[in-house]
This record gives C-alpha cells, structure tokens and sequence, in this order.
C-alpha cells in the first residue's frame, strides 16, 4: 500500500472553511488573541472569550504579565520561544491546580475515539493516536473528511452530499509513505506525516520483533510516541543504553576551560545521564553520567553568567551552565535524578568496589612517574622502527589530549577528537576508547558481574545458536596468532554463547564471529562482550538477525546514496548488480574480511566514533576511486575482482603489527596488484567528499528502506507458501490467515505473539493461530456451517488439525483440512467429518448428531472471494 500526504495551502483554506460549516462539531470561538512571528504564515492562538468583555480580560493580563519581558530578548524566534513556553506552562499549572485531564482524555478527543471505533468496526483495544481534517485525493475531485491515524491502522472517512468514503489500511501493509498527493492535511503536515512514518515504523519493528505488540500497545497516545521518538534520537546521538528516557532538554550555555568560553547548546536530562551539545555540529559534545556526580548546586548569577549551574564529579572535574530557564525545576529534577542513582549505587557498592576512583585516576606524583616510564620505553622504541615511533607520537598526542580536554566518559568529545580519531588510535588505547566511544562504558559500569552470571548460565547449554557458533570458531580470524590456540578460541566461545543467551532473538549469525574476533584483540573478555552488545543492538540495528533485515535496510540505503554522489557510475553498478554483492559483506564485517587487518581496524575506529555514516562515506569513496575502472566491466565477476584488488591494496603504515593475510585476499586471482592505498588517507578522502551526509538524514533512509525490505520478506514468504501447494486461491487464504493472526496480535487472544510467530520455521509453519481466531475463519469462509451448532464445528474441526496438541494450528495445517472440505470428494468429506465427530473428550453440550454433520458436509465447496479494495 503507498500512502502520500500534500500541504495545499490555499485549497486548505476553502476547504478547511467548508470543514467548519459541514462539521457541527466544529466549534470557533468568536474573540481569539492571536501570536505570529514576523514572515511566518503561521498564528498561535494564545486566549479565546466567548464576549468582548472576556477577552479584554485577556490582554489585560497579557499587558501586565508578559509584553513588558518581552523587550529583553534580542530575535524575534527567542520572543516566539518564551511565549509559547509561557502560555503552555500557564495552562500546565491550571490543570493541574483544578485537576483537569489531559489532552487526549477531552471530550472532544473521546467523542472522536468513539466515531473512530463505530465508523470502521473497530474495538476498545485499538487505540486512536490522533485525527486531522484533510482531503483524499481520488481522481480530479478531493473528498473533504477526517483522518483517523491509530496505533494499527490509518483511516480516512468522508460524508458528503450524500457519498460516503471509507478506507482502511493496516499500518503493517504499508510498502511506501511519502509526501504527495493523495491526502491533502491543511494544517499540521509534518506533525502528520511525522507521526505516520513512526506509526507505520512502529508496524515493522512488529512484523521483526513479537515482543513490540504488547509494549506498543500501552503507550498508544500521541504523547507517548512524541516521547519515544525524542528518547530514541537522544540515545542515538550520545550512544545511550537503549532503555534510556529522555526527560527534557534545555538551551543554555557551558563554560569549555579548554577555549575559555561558552558555548551555546542544549542541556537534555535524563534518569541517568545529563548531556550536552553544541549548537554548531561538532563543536563540543558532553556526557556525564549521573553515578559520577557528586555535587549539583546553583552558582552566583551575574550579567556575565545568568542563571549559573554546577556539576561536580567524582574525578574532581566541574560543570558549568548558564543560561538556563527555570533553573530551580532542573535543578530539583537532577537531585531527584541522583538521589535514586546513589541509592542503586549504594546497594551495588561491593560489586562496584573494583571500580572505585583509584582505578580510574593517576595522583599527581604517580602521574609524573608513569610518564618518565613511559617516555622512557618509547624513546627505545622511537630509535627503532618509523612505525614504533608514530605509535608513540600518536599516544602522546592522546594523552595531551585527555590532559586538555579531560578523560574517561565526561571528556569533552571535540573537533580535535574527531581529528585524533581520523589519524588512528594507538594500539594500546584501541579498546579504552571504543568502549568510551560505543557507549559500552556506561553499560558495563552499571551492570557488574552481568557478563560472568551469563557465562555460568550458558556454560553445557546447547541449542542451534551454539551448534552454529562450533562451527565458526575455527574460521574467525584464522590467520592470527591470537585464534591459533585453545585460549583465544574459548574467549571467543564464551563470548559469543553468552550474547546468545543475552539475545535468542538474534542468537548467532555470520560474520559476528568475525568482529568478536578482533573486538577481543584489543579488549578483556567483558568488555568485548559489551562492544558486542552495543554494535547489535544499538550501532547496527537488525543486522544479525535470521534474516539480516538491517544489513538490507542499509544495502538499500547505500544505493540511494550511490545514485545521488556517483551518478555517472550507479546504472553501471545496477546493471552489474555488483551494489547488493558488495554492500552486504562490507557492512556487515565493517570492512574487517575484504581488507588488510591492520588497515580495517582504523575503520573501526572511526566507526565507533562517528557511527555507520563512516561505512557509507568509506563505500562511496571505494567506488569513487574506481569509477573509469568500473564503467569499464563487462560483467559482475569482473567488477568484483576491480574491487577487490583496490581493498586488498589498502596499507596501513603506522601500524606496528606484523602483515595478516586475510580470507579475502587469499582467494582473489594473481592478477597485478593495486598501487598501494594509505588508509588515512582514504578515510580523510571520505570524510572531504561525502562528510556532508547526515546521521539524521540516513535514518529517513532507513525508514524508507526498511518498509520495502520487510514487505518483500513478506511477500517472499507469501509465494513460497503459494508455490509449495496446489490449492486454488492459496494467496488470498494466505493473506486471510495472516490477517487474523495480526489481529490477534493486536487485540490480544489466548495466546502470546510470540507463541504464534515464529521466522525460523519453515514458510508455511511461520504464522499460527488459536481456536478463537480460527472460529473467525471458520464462519468466514463455510457460510454453510453457520447456525446451531457453528461454534461446535468449528472447535472440532480446530482439534482435529491441532496435530501436536499446543492449541495452536500453522497454516500447513490449515490448508491440509481446507483442501478436504474445498477439493475433496463427497468419500474424502464424510471421512473428515466422522473423524470430527469421535474426537475424544468432548462434553455433551458440544456433540451434535453425525447425521446432521454430514448433511452439512454435502453442501458445494464455498468459493472463496477476497476484495483488497478500500
């Protein structure tokens, strides 16, 4: 289903008008105060009276309370700002004082929650998120109506000189969503199209994941997804634990000692963390976590420092604020924040002894005695090899680095940083800083002693994860010393069984074995385990599931990327299909099996820093540098081959580690090498052509592509099933069976979710439903049965296909007592229904006599029809 929204705006304003005349429940007030911003079409409604005398009173407060602030602000945004936040707070304040209920629990918002449910049929169960008035664009005349958007379903419903339009469609059909011209929403059309994308968003992360229909189905109103998606990009931007909420954000300043100034930002508070970014992109970036607090107080104001705040931590380092509205709420809302962290911090104070500050931190004169140890074992070094001697600048450059801007989790992440990461990072700081740049810190540091618990559970355990990560053991990494002995492949086990048991929905895929191998190189055992975690269910989203759904997602991505910055090169590469080939081995091992080791591991560094906008930029620039070569191939192999020499080329001089071969490498042609490529170079390359790409605008991406990848999932199961039986009319059976599974779903049943779903099984074993669900289906679909003794039929009918008695029944098992009541003789009928008829076990109220049951069964097979209209 493709589903597009327009804004028209002066059509809108008829139409809207002819809205307010057709719909009773349209109410305006006749005296309103309105705000607008200079050169913006758009007015807020500030007061609204029902008389003169009413909204007089209105301004008068206005005048006394508010228009005289507002002379203290410098840009018209700032005055739109304060007034908006000012009337909001004011209305806040009152509903709460006179206890009056939220928004979305008006009368208003019910009256349209009950016309939702009566108008399409629809039950308490599904919740309606929000409604907008628009036009639905059907051939040259728009139909003027209401869109209905809730938790399962869009809708639309229109009324008109006598014609009524209806349309439903599951947000979990959709394949397409985008803005254009089938609905036109008058006002509010990125708040609509906004909410649509995460509804229909929402709908994909169900078909992948059971568990989200429960969850999704308690935060179901418009406030509740407004705050997820806030939460989400929150955590995506500081690379937060995925349970993280955001609590609120604020503009302020922070004072940076490294600069000596202070820099305009945002401060966004949450249960566990503040944090702080910098209005100009990659300026300055802070985060503190709350268990390292250890003072939160307000400071002097002055003219400099308005509305000061400062935040000590354990390491002696402080925070200062400024700038900031309603200092005393924030204030009061951190403390809450960080009594509840101190109180988990106490209860945890013996597993969490191990991490006290004097682990953390050097004194002055251990400091000073480390550096002269460590100059001197590198001064031997500088005078040895050219490669040992850049390590050691290299390190040094960090260290000034951590001594400037500070070190461990609340450093202050700047351009220099950024500019440090591109360069490379030492050999032995590698796995410090990917745990500090992932995010895995804060993960392991509030979960002590999670890992070991996990391995002692997983240790004897065998399932098919654990069968699969046996076989792989031996092929992770095999060229490196490390893996070349028992003790590197059982950390390797453990690790991997252990993410395993963490996460059954993943369990084990290929090509986790091979980043675990090198994440253990540079890490301890717990912490490569916690890298993992954060590269497959944070950084790489999907990507290691049965079916690799993320890897697909950015496969699609990564072609609309090669479409827009090497044009002159994508058909070719379409042509080839050399794009789907290359994407999928690239992103998955993070360039770690098609290039030189000790080259691969630099692109792991930027990864972890920046994100997978690193793999994107790094692929396009590969691409890029071939192009006359590529524009030259006749076929895909050859392609391949140009390629892979170019990867295989890649050299990292730097590098104080022996030359590894690696499996790509070994099985490319012994045709004439590639000229040499430095790594830092590429990589700076990528960054000055394709820097420009944003992580936001790669998550719009994704959100487009994910919705084509799921459905043609679906749609290839759908034609296996079709195509492994011979029964008539098999897809709309299909399409039927899986709808009342989802519906089930939805409005719950007997069952879980994720009893009835299950990937891994075989096509026509996937969907299940229970005998509540197949009573439904019952009736639709033999009409003949209905009557007396319906709902008795049915139930024996249901036991009869339940082959292993779970009270569930797949589709195989559908269709096979289908094809007899459809497609048999009158022979094969009586034989179903008498099997029917002596079940075991059946009470007396549900018997029925076996010659009313074959008098039913002489009736014709019942077409099926299926009408996929509105």
């Amino acid at each position: 289903t493709n589903i597009f929204f327009c804004v028209s705006y002066i059509v809108g304003l008829l139409v809207g008008t002819l809205d307010v005349v057709l719909d009773s429940s349209a109410r305006v007030a006749p005296y309103r105060i309105l705000y607008q911003t200079p050169d913006s079409l758009v007015y807020w409604i500030i007061a609204h009276g029902t008389s003169r005398k009413e909204i007089t009173e209105h301004w008068e407060w206005l005048e006394h309370n508010m228009l005289q602030t507002l002379s203290i602000f410098e840009n018209e945004n700032d005055i739109t700002t304060f007034v908006k936040g000012k009337v909001q707070g004011i209305i806040a304040e009152y509903n709460k004082n006179h206890d009056v209920k939220e928004d979305d629990d008006t009368d208003k918002f019910k009256e349209a929650s009950a016309k939702f449910g009566k108008m399409f049929g629809m039950p308490e169960e599904e919740k309606l998120v929000n409604y907008y008035s628009c036009s639905y664009w059907k051939g040259k005349v728009p139909r003027q109506g209401w869109l209905y958007l809730s938790i399962n379903h869009l809708c639309f419903y229109s009324y008109l000189l006598g014609k009524e339009v209806k349309l439903v469609v599951r947000w979990a059909d959709m394949t397409q969503l985008e803005k254009s011209h089938v609905f036109s929403v008058f006002l509010n059309i990125s708040e609509t199209f906004k909410l649509a994308e995460q509804l229909a968003n929402i709908a994909m992360r169900q078909l992948l994941d059971n568990k989200g229909f429960e969850q999704d189905q308690e935060s179901a109103s418009f406030r509740d997804l407004d705050a997820r998606a806030k939460s989400e990009r929150y955590r995506a931007l500081f690379r937060l634990p995925k349970d993280e909420k955001l609590d609120g954000h604020t503009d302020c300043t922070l004072w940076t000692p490294f600069n000596k100034m202070h820099i305009l930002g945002q401060m966004f508070v949450s249960t566990n963390y503040i944090c702080f970014t910098s209005k100009e992109e990659t300026l300055c970036s802070l985060i503190i976590p709350l268990r390292e607090v250890t003072i939160v107080e307000k400071a002097d104001s002055s003219n400099v420092l308005p509305s000061p705040l400062s935040i000590s931590t354990k390491n002696r380092k402080t925070f200062l604020f400024a700038n900031l509205k309603d200092r005393d709420f924030l204030v009061q809302r951190i403390s809450d924040f960080l009594q509840q962290t101190t109180s988990k911090i106490y209860l945890e104070s013996e597993l969490t002894g191990s991490l006290s500050s004097s682990d953390h931190e050097v004194g002055i004169i251990d400091f000073y005695i480390l550096n002269i140890v460590t100059v001197l074992q590198h001064l031997m070094k500088f005078f040895a090899l050219p490669s040992q001697a850049k390590e050691f600048m290299k390190e040094q450059a960090w260290k000034n680095h951590s001594a400037e801007y500070g070190q461990g989790v609340c450093m202050y992440r700047t351009e220099k940083t950024k500019e440090l990461v591109l360069k490379g990072i030492p050999e032995s700081m590698r796995g410090d800083l990917w745990l500090l740049f992932s995010g895995a810190i804060n993960e392991m540091a509030t979960h002590p002693g999670y890992y070991e618990d996990l391995v002692e559970k997983s240790m004897g355990k065998y399932n098919l994860a654990t069968e699969e990560i046996e076989r792989d053991l031996h092929r992770s990494l095999p060229e490196h010393p490390a893996f070349q002995n028992e003790m590197g492949i059982a950390a390797l086990r453990r690790v991997l069984t252990a993410y395993a048991f963490r996460n059954p929905n993943i369990g084990y895929c290929q090509a986790m074995n091979i980043v675990t191998s090198v994440l253990l190189l540079y890490a301890k055992e717990e912490e490569a385990f916690w890298l993992l975690v954060a590269l497959c269910e944070r950084m790489l989203p999907d990507y290691y599931n049965t079916r690799v759904v993320g890897a697909l997602v950015d496969q699609g991505v990564f072609e609309e990327l090669a479409r827009e910055y090497v044009p002159q090169l994508y058909d070719c590469m379409q042509d080839l299909g050399v794009i789907s080939t290359i994407s999928l081995s690239w992103f998955l091992t993070l360039f770690l099996s098609v290039m030189p080791f000790e080259s691969a591991v630099v692109v792991v560094d930027c990864f972890f820093y920046d994100g997978i906008k690193v793999i994107f930029q790094l692929a396009l620039s590969v691409l890029h540098a071939n192009i006359d070569h590529l524009l030259g191939c006749k076929d895909d192999g050859e392609a391949m081959t140009v390629l892979g020499r170019y990867l295989d080329s890649v050299t990292n001089k730097d590098s104080t580690l022996p030359p590894i071969p690696h499996l790509h490498s070994l099985l490319t042609d012994n045709g004439e090498p590639h000229p040499e490529v430095d790594i830092f170079k590429l990589v700076r390359s990528s960054y000055e052509k394709f820097g420009s790409i944003r992580a936001d605008a790669i998550e719009q991406m994704r959100f487009k592509q994910r919705l084509r990848v799921i459905q043609t999932i679906e749609d290839t199961t759908k034609r296996n099933v079709v195509r492994r039986s011979n029964i008539d009319e098999l897809e709309e059976l299909y399409v039927l069976f899986k709808a009342e599974h989802l519906t089930s779903c939805y409005w719950g049943g007997s069952s879980n979710p994720t009893e009835r779903h299950d990937p891994s099984l075989p096509y026509l074993e996937q969907y299940r439903i229970d005998v509540e669900q197949f009573k439904g289906l019952f009736n639709l679909l033999f009409p003949w049965a209905n009557g007396a003794h319906s709902d008795p039929l049915a139930v024996r009918f249901f036991r009869l296909l339940d082959h292993n008695g779970d009270a569930l029944i797949n589709f195989r098992e559908f269709i096979s007592g289908l094809g007899v009541l459809c497609h048999g003789d009158l022979i094969e009928k009586l034989k179903l229904f008498y099997k029917m008829h002596v079940l075991p076990g059946e009470s007396a109220c549900a018997s029925m006599p076996f010659s009313d049951v074959g008098k039913l069964s002489l009736g014709k097979p019942q077409k099926i029809c299926v009408e996929q209209d509105n």
